[in-house]
């Protein structure tokens, strides 16, 4: 049997093989992640063919400021629930007070949001969306539907259950798919309407997964504000920073050529192309987290730096995989796919490509930098990484050839100064120094708990 087992294992495919290197729970969540990865390809496709070329410029300009502010506030509400509350899980802690608190901050941090926005609702309306400023309070009802979604998935992340948090990812991306390609089907001719389907699916899928939310979290000790965020806040920059990076070529190019809508909506689905291995990395993501979070929380060094390595390599092949056929087939596929104008040409789709792979490492090392408590080092690398976008964003030559390279260069910035932190922080120093390192870590986690 064990001679049989050794030949099996050694006869599995190449994709079984990269399937098995990921965290565990990870294959549980990436057939949801597809699914809603889909979505977000499909809802596109069926705004671009019943819009206009300005109707569909606001909807891309929507989808961009959401992705680009909402994940930047709350997707670290998601990371440092999933951190905080696996570490409980490890100590044999209820999260009931930790969640409790997380919720308060979050409920904080959208309210002062919407504020923001009723008050600039009129410029923000004439710059980004002609005008029109139902497609502000649209935006705003998304961001509660993304922070509900980010606290929920957080928990769910950190109890492993990974089962109910692809279900929620999987019924947010066939609700998504279902309105919008009904909207297109019934011929609506308003960006409002498939605007809305960002609030609306994200919701409705929170609320599908409430009863195996509910039912995980149990009674602990009580969590001081001070140890929630003293590391929520540089991680919200950190994250907002990065999302400046992989999303700003949309607005920028709206910012600099405001008068070229086909430009700025074909920028869109040439950068959701692009990013097809980062919704893939998406699954792994939350896996990841949670798995650097128990190896740290127990003290386990060899299988920190092991799952971080596997993860490094799962994600070149990630990149190189959807990079090659993106730069080949981009330019057509946004004209076939988003009835978009022939904009970009392969070059733009190269550099598009090689700013996702440079990306998700970038995420990757941000990943361990947290969990090793240093927040401050992981803002630091997302820093370095916006000054290099601007800089090169605003050098000489064609504008889409700038906002991709800027995205590439920003994405590089930012892995080198993070694995250089990570290098002398922690991979570089010998065994015991480590350990000891892996054991401050671990009182951090605690502690933090």
């Amino acid at each position: 049997m064990n001679q049989q087992g050794s030949t099996a294992q050694a006869r599995r495919s190449p994709l079984a093989k990269v399937v098995s290197a990921l965290p565990p729970g990870t294959q549980l969540v990436i057939g949801g992640t597809v699914l809603l990865g889909a979505a977000s390809y499909i809802h596109l496709m069926a705004a671009g063919y019943s819009l206009g070329k300005p109707e569909m410029a606001s909807v891309s300009l929507l989808w961009t400021i959401l992705m680009s502010v909402g994940l930047g506030l709350f997707f670290p509400v998601e990371q440092e629930l999933t951190r905080i509350v696996a570490a409980r899980v490890v100590g044999g802690q209820g999260a009931a007070p930790v969640v409790r608190r997380i919720l308060l901050i979050t409920v904080g941090m959208l309210a002062v949001l919407t504020v923001g926005m009723a008050v600039a609702a009129r410029p923000l309306a004439d710059t980004f969306f002609e005008g029109h400023r139902s497609m502000v309070v649209a935006l705003a009802a998304s961001f509660a539907a993304m922070a509900a979604g980010n606290v929920s998935r957080g928990v769910l992340a950190g109890l492993n259950r990974f089962g109910a948090y692809g279900t929620q990812l999987a019924v947010d991306g066939g609700l998504r798919i279902a309105l919008a390609v009904g909207c297109a089907v019934a011929g609506v001719r308003s960006p409002l309407v498939f605007a809305l389907i960002l609030a609306v699916a994200p919701l409705l899928a929170v609320l599908a997964t409430v009863r195996p939310l509910r039912s995980g979290i149990s009674a602990g000790p009580a969590v001081g504000w001070g140890s929630l965020t003293g590391g929520l806040a540089p991680l919200v920059a950190s994250t907002l920073l990065s999302q400046v990076v992989v999303n700003a070529a949309v607005i920028s190019t709206r910012l600099l050529a405001p008068d070229n809508a086909p430009l700025v909506a074909g920028l869109l689905n040439a950068v959701v192309l692009a990013r097809v291995p980062l919704f893939v990395f998406g699954s792994l993501q939350a896996s990841l987290l949670a798995g650097l979070s128990s190896t740290a929380a127990a003290g386990d060094r060899s299988g920190f730096s092991k799952l971080l390595m596997r993860t490094c390599g799962v994600v070149a092949v990630l990149g190189v995989a959807g990079g090659i056929p993106a730069t080949i087939l981009g330019p057509w596929l946004i004209q076939v796919l988003f009835k978009a104008d022939d904009v970009l040409g392969s070059l733009d789709f190269l550099l598009m490509s090689a700013g996702t792979l440079f990306y998700m490492l970038a995420m990757v090392l941000g990943q361990a930098l947290l969990v090793l408590h240093r927040h401050r080092l992981q803002l630091l690398g997302w820093a370095t990484g916006t000054v290099a976008l601007m800089v090169t964003t605003l050098a000489p030559g064609a504008i889409a050839t700038r906002v991709c390279l800027a995205y590439t260069m920003g994405s590089l910035a930012a892995v080198g100064c993070m694995l250089a932190a990570l290098w002398l922080t922690f991979l570089r120093e010998p065994p015991g120094a480590a350990a000891d390192v892996q054991g401050s870590s671990r009182r951090s986690l605690v502690d933090s708990a």
